[in-house]
């Protein structure tokens, strides 16, 4: 009896646990597994923007986007920095979208880009030469073939018996042989884009006339043209560039374009080529900004503007909700909690909409606000400066008295009743009580409040914009600024992004002094606010 019970012992003894027996036949863990997907997941994205980076040249990019990979794989995917875990993400957000920005900022104010001045002088010699672009006179019709690679187009063409390709980037390149001239029918590396393609798509066959392939890398050997995609000619440019001079010369009518020290081609008489390239200009958009008087006046008066409507925007919408909470904030008034949800509604309300809506209401001709209000007057709102900016104040004040009814109900609810009821025992009337008590009291808790809307209303583009963009026009001004204009949808005018010249240095020295206007405002404003708190 006791050998069988012995055996089985040791059988049992011997036996792996099941917890280890289904460890061995699992193999790598779920997590594991998890974990390897997600590293190479992350890896892949992050390698797709370095190539990108790569691609582009732009070396300050992917230098950030490799150390970002770099940390991301030894924070993620080791045991080491447990915090930088949750911190990582939102470091790299600021880093990505506030601090390059800003930076990219202010490169850019020190520099002329902008319209005419958005490439390198070598894209400034292409477009140059292009513009002045005339077949050469006897130059021989050869057949060609269009091709396409990577989603480029290009020309393929049979010069003594090789067969040459290139695009607009990239000049003819020898890539094979073939048996017979004409156009090639097959070019290695290239896909040879069907006529009937060419024919039939009108946004391919506009692509094809519009290409140009440089014969050389040298721009004065002129470059291939097609009209029908079937057969091309060489054109050259009536100007030639002369790389050692850095001159420019038009062979039709003989003048010299020399390149200039702020990016531009500019002849003795003083006329200059219309396309340039983007130079460093130091603190010369800075200067221009107050000191040239096509700028300065306009920019004055949308600064001084931008003031007014910051502060208004703030005292006006605040005054108007403080009133409203002491009013209904007393419990006699009867249906206190119905009225409170009509009062606020403007502010549940999209605030673009909102604008475009009173566009339409102060419109002059068929505007609600003529019709109802001023039986049927034809009061240019839009039209003239100062009416206009009411219009666009009221519209201000109609959206944000509800956000400060709110605050102010907040505040007053939260003030200690004691305190009133001594003063009111003290002989204090109503005036008394909400000067020195209920007032100070309210700012206390609303003054940071009111600091970051003032800041909010310096660069309230959406209202600006939406409600009459800005307008009407200043006459005279360099770009398209208006009497409503702040300074935020002047940096958007000038920008050029809503059309017209474009000056993106000026612009982001703009934006660099009006980022430095608002900090410092805001620093004193707080400062002041610790005064109130004597109060307390």
């Amino acid at each position: 009896m006791t050998a069988p019970q012995s055996t089985v012992a040791a059988d049992e003894s011997t036996a792996p646990p099941p917890e280890s027996h289904a460890r061995r036949w699992s193999g790598p863990g779920w997590g594991f597994l998890v974990k390897l997907a997600l590293m190479a997941v992350v890896n892949a994205v992050g390698l797709l923007g370095i190539i990108a980076a790569f691609q582009a040249q732009s070396w300050l990019v992917f230098g950030v986007a490799v150390a970002l990979l770099v940390i991301a794989d030894v924070v993620y995917f080791t045991k080491k920095a447990l915090p930088l875990k949750y911190l990582l993400p939102g470091l790299s957000f600021l880093l990505i979208f506030q601090v390059f920005i800003f930076l990219y900022t202010g490169y850019i104010a020190f520099t002329n880009y902008g319209s005419g001045h958005v490439g390198s002088q070598e894209q400034a010699v292409e477009a140059a030469l292009a513009q002045g672009e005339r077949r050469v006179e006897g130059a021989p019709t050869v057949p060609l073939a269009v091709v396409e690679r990577g989603g480029e187009l290009g020309f393929a063409v049979v010069i003594d018996g090789e067969v040459l390709a290139g695009t607009a980037d990239e000049p003819l390149t020898a890539v094979g042989t073939a048996p017979a001239a004409g156009a090639p029918t097959d070019v290695p590396g290239w896909s040879i884009v069907p006529r009937n393609t060419i024919i039939s798509d009108k946004e391919t066959q506009a692509a094809v006339v519009d290409l140009r392939v440089p014969v050389s890398d040298d721009p004065n050997e002129g470059s291939i043209r097609t009209r029908d995609g079937s057969s091309g000619a060489v054109y050259l440019s009536t100007m030639t560039w002369d790389a050692d001079a850095q001159t420019i010369t038009d062979s039709a009518t003989g003048l010299v374009y020399q390149a200039s020290a702020d990016g531009r081609f500019i002849a003795d008489d003083g006329t200059a080529l219309p396309t340039g390239w983007m130079v460093h200009v130091g603190f010369d958009n800075f200067v221009k900004l107050f000191t040239n008087p096509s700028i300065v006046e306009p920019l004055g008066l949308v600064t001084g503007w931008t003031f007014v409507w910051a502060i208004l925007s703030v005292a006006v919408p605040f005054a108007l909700g403080l009133v409203m909470a002491l009013i209904y904030n007393d419990p006699r008034v009867r249906g206190r909690k119905i009225l409170r949800t009509l009062f606020i509604l403007p502010y549940a309300f999209p605030a673009f909409m909102s604008a475009l809506l009173f566009r339409g209401m102060f419109n002059a001709e068929f505007g609600v606000i003529n019709e109802l209000f001023f039986g049927g007057s034809n009061i240019d709102w839009l039209g003239d400066p100062w009416l206009a900016r009411g219009a666009v104040l009221f519209v201000n004040v109609w959206l944000t008295y509800p956000y400060y009814f709110l605050v102010c109900t907040g505040a007053l609810q939260a003030l200690p009743q004691d305190a009133l009821e001594a003063a009111s025992i003290d002989g204090a009337g109503r005036f008394r009580q909400l000067r020195s008590i209920v007032l100070p009291l309210v700012l206390v808790s609303t003054a940071p409040l009111l600091i970051s809307s003032f800041a909010f209303s310096f660069n309230n583009f959406t209202i600006i914009y939406m409600f009459n963009n800005g307008g009407p026009a200043i006459p005279g001004a360099p770009y398209a600024l208006g009497y409503t204009d702040i300074l935020i949808s002047a940096i958007y005018d000038i920008s050029g992004v809503s059309g017209g010249k474009a000056d993106y240095g000026l612009a982001s020295a703009l934006s660099i002094l009006v980022f430095i206007l608002v900090g410092l405002i805001s620093a004193l404003a707080f400062r002041q606010t610790k005064k109130l708190e004597e109060y307390q």
